[in-house]
């Protein structure tokens, strides 16, 4: 299969009506702090649990379209020593991997940060795709302050996505663009709204620049939402018009699918704005509207299980749950009062 043919099934079998990705990449630091809240070691054993407990949850293939993964994760194997890859290609869900190596502080640019980790890229690609993934994912953040981001900041971050997704493309891999425009702070939505308007126009110039094919990319952008220290937060409706609003103004027809990160919402805030977007604007948006979530997922399962064998079959419950629910938020048929069904 070449390269085009072979981006062509991938972004096929990713962007599907209902459906959307569970992000579980991640890093040790990150799982070891979530793992911490519920009094749970994080060891290699821990992490290969509490993955595999998810990736075996009967159905989710329903809802999940795809799965991004961390480095380690391809490695593993649930209980009965079927490799978690295989788990989820099983479900018909598509493995990807999270290929940047973390963030850190941008020179010249006080207060913005820049991802790290296009060294050697290509090479490790070949290697994942002999594990058994098909995808991957990058993320680049923009903390919002009074000078932040900067303009060299907005333009260094998208010319990263924008190289990191020409490589991926070249090795056969669909590459999810992930510009995170942070909820930390005290800013307005307005200034959300402002910020990302700047961050997706520059990126989108890059990817041009860069020759990414954007109909065989996924975008994975933050909601337009107000930073928690300014409360009271917007309601959904809101959310999903100055969301939609600037995306409409920055992202391009062919992309065919836009997955937002929850970042920093709760469960229910994540579904309830989704469900918002695809209520309101699907017929008129050119993008599919879907999730790329991982606490959001990932937090009442997470919560249950503990780190208990016996709390797994509870634990796969719920995450069933979440996914269900947001499955509903994509064709815009959920709503609040679901929260209480079983």
């Amino acid at each position: 299969m070449n390269s085009e043919n072979e981006l062509q099934e991938t972004i096929r079998r990713m962007v599907q009506p209902g459906k959307g990705i569970l992000a579980a990449d991640e890093s040790q630091g990150t799982i070891a702090k979530r793992f911490a809240a519920v009094d749970v070691e994080c060891t290699a054993e821990s992490r290969r649990a509490y993955r595999g407990m998810l990736f075996t949850t009967t159905g989710i293939g329903e809802f999940i379209s795809a799965v991004i993964l961390f480095e380690e994760t391809l490695t593993q194997s649930a209980a009965d020593g079927t490799p978690l890859p295989q788990v989820l290609a099983r479900q018909g869900i598509v493995p990807g991997i999270k290929v940047d190596k973390g963030k850190g502080p941008l020179p010249g640019a006080s207060g913005d940060l820049i991802t790290y980790g296009l060294d050697g890229l290509a090479e490790r690609l070949r290697g994942y795709k002999e594990q058994g993934a098909r995808f991957a994912k990058w993320r680049e953040v923009y903390p919002i302050a009074e000078h932040n981001p900067t303009p060299l900041g907005i333009q260094a971050n998208a010319e990263m996505l924008a190289r990191y997704a020409a490589v991926c493309q070249e090795e056969g891999f669909v590459p999810i663009v992930e510009s995170e425009v942070l909820i930390d702070g005290d800013h307005t939505l307005e200034r959300c709204a402002e910020v990302t308007e700047a961050v997706q126009h520059a990126v989108f110039h890059a990817l041009h620049r860069h020759g990414v094919r954007l109909e065989y990319m996924v975008l994975k952008p933050s909601m337009v939402l107000s930073g928690k220290k300014h409360p009271p937060k917007a309601d959904p409706e809101v959310v999903a018009e100055a969301t939609i609003r600037i995306l409409r103004r920055t992202v391009p027809a062919a992309v065919p699918s836009i997955n937002f990160l929850s970042g920093g919402q709760s469960p229910e805030e994540a579904t309830a704005n989704l469900n918002a977007m695809n209520a309101l604007f699907s017929v008129q948006a050119p993008w599919e509207l879907s999730f790329s979530y991982a606490r959001a997922l990932q937090q009442p399962p997470l919560a249950i299980w503990a780190g208990k064998e016996g709390n797994a079959a509870a634990a796969q419950q719920a995450f069933s749950k979440r996914a269900r629910l947001n499955g509903l938020a994509r064709r815009g048929e959920y709503r609040p009062e679901m929260e209480q069904d079983q």
